[in-house]
């Protein structure tokens, strides 16, 4: 399964750096801390492996900004 944004590309590429040893376990956070323990190579390898040029930055469904007509009406 190929990665649906560059977060997530560079995510599994760390994991998959330390399953293979290259980098310490206890330097992984958040996702892929996850990622190493839950997913084997071949997975990760995969995920990494996705091109970036048209990978958005974060997955749009993900964000947790509010909207404009919302913001604005805090404001007031």
């Amino acid at each position: 399964m190929p990665a649906k944004s560059k977060k997530q590309q560079m995510a599994a590429g760390a994991a998959l750096s330390a399953k293979r040893g290259q980098r310490s376990k206890s330097s992984l956070k958040g996702a892929s801390r996850q990622m190493a323990t839950s997913m084997s190579e071949s997975e990760l390898r995969k995920m990494a492996s996705a091109k970036r040029k048209r990978l958005p930055t974060r997955n749009a469904k993900t964000t947790k900004t509010p909207s404009r007509s919302k913001a604005r009406h805090r404001s007031r």
